[in-house]
């Protein structure tokens, strides 16, 4: 929504979906958006700043740091264009400067539900909201807050002069300010979201059939309220996780028995087009040449109107998951066999509307195999290039009556045979509740989704430890000769540094600990001690919290990805530089330490510059800058 305001700002009306590599229209100031960005982005300077100063850190060292944000050259790389990460960076930061202030107003006896810690306390859950609403990654930071919320707890429960009812009462007070009110700012965004977003668009199909039939200018839902036999050409929707229209198309399956694909497909296409036929199994004596409305309890067969075959299943093996039955598409109107029969179960009714009949859009129903007993169901699978990619379609034994994988509804339905709705027809208002949760799941979903292709050389794509070691880096736009360049890549100085100083504070830790068991002493004073835990350990653990899972995660990964975690290594960093400058004991060397490295940094990106600002001459000028061959400067 903020770059949406961004767009506002500069004149942006929608009507333009920024397509790679296409020239800006002249009505969009896209400047204007790249500053909004930018501000963002040099926010995290002064916050920087006043993080250290809080923390207690030296003023040598709060330099150094607030230098080493202002000179990253990702961080300035990336501020300079329309993306989230400026925005999510922001959000972190403003978090762990709350979060920092509320922990000096906490440790300051006697000062609990002041108003100033319900100040940075409050300031911290809302700063925690807005960074989740930015991206699902400001939950990392959202756990050094938590882990930093149990520490607390479990010290204070060994603290015989607290009373329980005032223990209570610190429970309830983080419960209010570090659950409830970063989930109310997160659910409050979705709903101005939602209320901003009353068109239809683009990204429609992430959504239930229902909710996009309430879309302004929606195609969806303008067919007539009641199905029968024979005439009704509609689409089915999934409503399990990622769900999409029922599908099949010609090609059959590589193995098992051969027979046409069925599958799950979120586009707009013919072939998601069915229809209801009778049942093979079905008794139409008492029809009288009547509309056979679809009931709960119908036998019907499922026909594919492209191709005319039956959605059937039998007792093979799926050709991606390891239980469940194959589904396919068999036969015609007089090849088949009872296999191809469903029984319609109606599990659900939105509307006040006859509780027996299927209806688009507001009935949820299952079709159980007539034959197998089994339920069609998708297994949010993708089956691979010989199935395009689609979703895979099961037939699955016992599933919980719940499973929304087994819950199918009407999306679209046409039938000129049939009178259209009433004028005076409205649908149903979808659950707010329902559709922050189904969207939720569905960003999930298509989060998940993105994972490498095997099959295809990704040059962007990189591996986490690529990016403390610099390894690589990112090309952001094209590299003709004739357009100005930008690489994504940390400042060496910054990003080198702070990689070492990480892995040395792991081995402090060690001695610390070793240190403790053995009873020797290890902080000289309070702040000593104050300094090594949040100067220290809380930004290690920030760091550790915003790397570890893009090192185990199966999704595709990319060097933005690691600029929260560099904000947290450059702390680490200015924490090990300090106790290490601060065994010289010599104010003139520990000041030409911290001289060399401010040198350094500002040094390094001056260097670098080009990358960052952009490299308007051909990309064989720049040779220099390729330090290591990994990284695609220039070929």
């Amino acid at each position: 929504m903020l770059i949406g305001f961004s767009g506002y700002l500069a004149g942006y009306n929608g009507s333009w979906d920024f397509p790679s590599g296409e020239t800006y229209p002249d009505y969009i100031d896209y400047v204007k958006m790249r500053i909004f960005h930018a501000i963002f982005s040099a926010l995290c300077v002064p916050l920087a700043y006043f993080t250290m100063k809080e923390i207690g850190f030296n003023r040598k060292s709060t330099w150094l740091f607030t230098l080493m944000v202002l000179f990253e050259s990702s961080f300035v790389t990336l501020g300079k264009f329309i993306l989230l990460d400026s925005l999510l960076l922001f959000f972190t930061v403003t978090s762990f400067y709350c979060f920092i202030k509320f922990h000096n107003e906490n440790k300051k006896p006697g000062n609990a539900f002041s108003r100033k810690w319900w100040k940075w306390i409050l300031l911290t859950g809302i700063n925690l909201g807005c960074v989740c609403s930015v991206k699902m990654v400001g939950l990392f930071i959202t756990s050094v807050v938590g882990v930093y919320t149990i520490v607390e707890l479990w010290i204070m429960f060994g603290d015989r002069n607290l009373s329980y009812q005032k223990y209570a009462q610190h429970w309830l007070a983080r419960i209010a300010a570090l659950i409830l009110v970063p989930f109310g700012v997160f659910l409050i965004s979705f709903k101005i979201h939602f209320d901003l977003l009353y068109g239809t668009g683009s990204g429609d199909a992430n959504m239930s059939s229902l909710f996009q039939a309430n879309l302004i200018g929606s195609e969806v839902g303008g067919g007539p309220r009641e199905i029968v036999t024979d005439s009704s050409i509609l689409t089915i929707k999934n409503q399990g996780l990622g769900g999409g229209l029922l599908h099949s198309h010609v090609q059959g399956y590589p193995y098992g028995s051969l027979q046409q694909q069925v599958t799950t497909y979120s586009h707009k296409d013919s072939n998601n087009d069915w229809k209801f036929e009778f049942g093979r199994t079905t008794d139409r004596s008492d029809l009288n040449d009547e509309l056979a409305y679809i009931l709960e309890g119908s036998t019907v067969r499922v026909q594919h109107v492209m191709t005319g075959r039956n959605l059937h299943t039998h007792f093979l093996k799926p050709p991606v998951s390891k239980s469940g039955w194959e589904v396919s598409c068999y036969g015609n109107e007089t090849i088949g066999d009872e296999k191809d029969d469903w029984i319609v179960e109606i599990v659900d009714q939105y509307g006040k509307e006859d509780k027996k009949r299927l209806h688009p859009l507001t009935t949820s129903f299952r079709l159980k195999s007539k034959v197998l007993g089994c339920y069609l169901s998708t297994t949010g699978n993708i089956l691979p290039a010989w199935g395009f990619r689609q979703g895979e379609v099961v037939c699955v034994d016992n599933p919980f009556r719940r499973d929304k994988r087994t819950w199918w509804n009407v999306e679209d339905h046409t039938n000129p045979n049939l009178p259209a709705p009433p004028e005076d027809f409205k649908l149903p208002r979808t659950n707010f509740l329902k559709d922050f949760i189904q969207l939720n799941l569905a960003m999930m979903a298509t989060n998940n989704a993105l994972v490498p292709d095997p099959d295809k050389l990704d040059n962007l794509a990189s591996k986490a430890w690529e990016w403390p070691t610099l390894h690589v880096g990112i090309r952001l736009c094209s590299w003709a000769d004739d357009t100005i360049k930008y690489y994504l890549m940390g400042s060496p100085a910054t990003t080198w540094t702070s990689t070492v100083a990480v892995l040395a504070f792991s081995l402090l830790v060690v001695v610390n600990l070793i240190k403790y068991q053995r009873q020797v002493p290890i902080f000289h004073s309070q702040n000593e001690e104050n300094l090594f835990l949040m100067g220290g350990v809380y930004p290690f653990l920030g760091w550790f919290i915003h790397f570890l899972p893009f090192v185990i995660m199966s999704r595709v990964t990319y060097v933005h990805h690691y600029l929260p975690a560099l904000y947290f290594a450059m702390i680490v960093c200015c924490y090990v530089f300090q106790r290490t400058t601060d065994l010289l004991r010599n104010q003139i060397l520990i000041g030409a330490s911290y001289v060399v490295f401010y040198i350094a940094v500002v040094g390094t990106f001056i260097y670098f510059s080009p990358i960052s600002f952009g490299m308007d001459k051909p990309h064989t000028e720049y040779k220099y800058l390729n330090w290591l061959p990994t990284w695609k400067i220039t070929e």
